[in-house]
């Protein structure tokens, strides 16, 4: 078997462990396990630190999610003689390495294995692999932040809304595959979220330091 699947896998583990939140907040003196929901992501660095943080640390999530899609694609662009791949193959390395990035970046060996979401890093990944479903993504996320101002609401159906974008545009069975397993993924690591919608105690855009 060859190792190349396995060093996809650890490449993007490694990418996706970058606790950019919790380097961030440890800049400005904080802990980001500590304060508001104990989340090291964007939204609660944005609640507790402000919206410049928040808004690097929503970048740099993304890019390490895009990095992670996009690595294979540009090193066979780069050298193609050294990185060998055809198309069906990019997409398998790449979906596995973008897989590698979301169990990172959610369970980081940097920071115990404790992490973020991975909202922000499969954005940024799936805007590489599959541009249409992300802005599909986007789009019922910014509709639903606008009508209800629940960030974890907004995000769990705009990765149901990849999910069902990667069926209904007809892409590849390991596609599909993964952005059902992402939309998953992203939806059971919003399990106390959910558990606060339903009690109505989650609270909205701008209403206090917790998310």
């Amino acid at each position: 078997m060859s190792p190349v699947p396995f060093l996809a896998a650890g490449a993007g583990y490694l990418l996706g462990a970058l606790p950019f939140a919790y380097v961030v907040a440890r800049a400005k003196g904080v802990d980001i396990f500590k304060v508001g929901s104990g989340n090291a992501g964007a939204t609660n660095v944005r609640r507790v630190l402000g919206p410049g943080p928040g808004a690097l640390v929503l970048f740099l999530d993304a890019a390490k999610g895009a990095l992670a899609a996009g690595l294979f694609p540009l090193l066979h662009w780069l050298g193609p003689e050294h990185c060998p791949f055809d198309a069906g193959s990019l997409e398998m390395l790449s979906t596995i390495c973008l897989v590698g990035a979301l169990l990172g970046h959610s369970f980081s060996c940097f920071t115990g294995f404790r992490g973020g979401k991975s909202v922000a890093t499969a954005a940024g990944g799936f805007a590489v692999l599959f541009p249409a479903g992300a802005g599909c993504a986007l789009v019922v996320f910014g509709l639903t932040l606008a009508l209800f101002r629940y960030v974890a609401l907004s995000s769990m159906l705009g990765a149901v809304a990849l999910a069902t974008a990667s069926v209904v545009l007809g892409r590849s069975a390991l596609l599909i595959g993964v952005a059902c397993g992402a939309a998953g993924f992203v939806i059971l690591r919003h399990r106390s979220n959910i558990s606060r919608l339903l009690a109505g105690t989650e609270l909205r855009v701008g209403s206090g330091p917790k998310n």
